[in-house]
């Protein structure tokens, strides 16, 4: 007969991954690797976070078995442990959304005003057709990680600067990070104010590919 003892050291063990989830820093970081992978300064620039600390959060979530590293030199660079690790991650978030209300209520007041988006069925026709532009709104390093196929990269920072290179007579379906990315939606607003007809994919770069859509995958994540 198992002992209590065994049991409890089970549910010990499992508890490590959800203590390496506990805290809002490593979920922005999860958030980041899920885009590609990066160095340990990278990450500490684009979550807006000290070296010291950053490093102090993925060596938890290294230990809780969510990411794996790689020395390049001095340099340590992290990705996600897997899809499974990518798959809780949206998870979480997901049913964060569907039960809590002070998630949908943060995420209003940081995203601003809906835009209208379009779905992935949709999308997927409308690409077969021809009939829309999609443009990748994220940082160029993360484009060139992965992206939908067809898509173009246009970071949002060059948005305005390169309105000319989107065709005049074509909706634009802008997409990012997914749909806590302030990105996609900031980028419908500025070309729907230049008078281009624009939506943002409801999902991001993430949940399609792990849907096994086409994409362009360009150094491994």
């Amino acid at each position: 007969m198992p002992s209590e003892g065994n049991k409890n050291a089970l549910f010990e063990a499992i508890a490590l991954m959800g203590k390496g989830l506990a805290s809002p820093r490593r979920l922005e970081l999860l958030d980041l690797l899920a885009q590609a992978p990066r160095r340990v300064d990278d990450l500490a620039r684009a979550s807006g976070q000290s070296t010291a600390n950053t490093s102090q959060h993925l060596q938890a979530m290294h230990a809780a078995g969510l990411v794996t590293r790689t020395r390049e030199g001095t340099s340590v660079r992290y990705s996600l442990a897997g899809d499974e690790v990518l798959s809780l991650w949206l998870a979480l978030r997901d049913v964060s959304v569907a039960r809590l209300a002070e998630v949908e209520c943060a995420a209003r007041d940081y995203l601003g005003d809906e835009v209208e988006s379009i779905g992935r069925e949709e999308l997927i026709a409308r690409l077969r057709t021809g009939d829309i532009v999609l443009v990748d709104v994220r940082p160029a390093e993360e484009f060139q990680a992965g992206h939908i196929n067809g898509a173009r990269s246009i970071p949002l920072d060059e948005l305005e600067d390169r309105l000319a290179d989107l065709p005049a007579d074509r909706e634009v379906v802008a997409y990012c990070r997914g749909p806590f990315c302030a990105y996609a939606h900031e980028a419908v607003r500025r070309l729907q104010a230049a008078g281009r007809p624009a939506r943002r994919l409801a999902e991001g770069w993430p949940e399609w590919r792990l849907a096994a859509e086409p994409t362009k995958r360009t150094r491994a994540a």
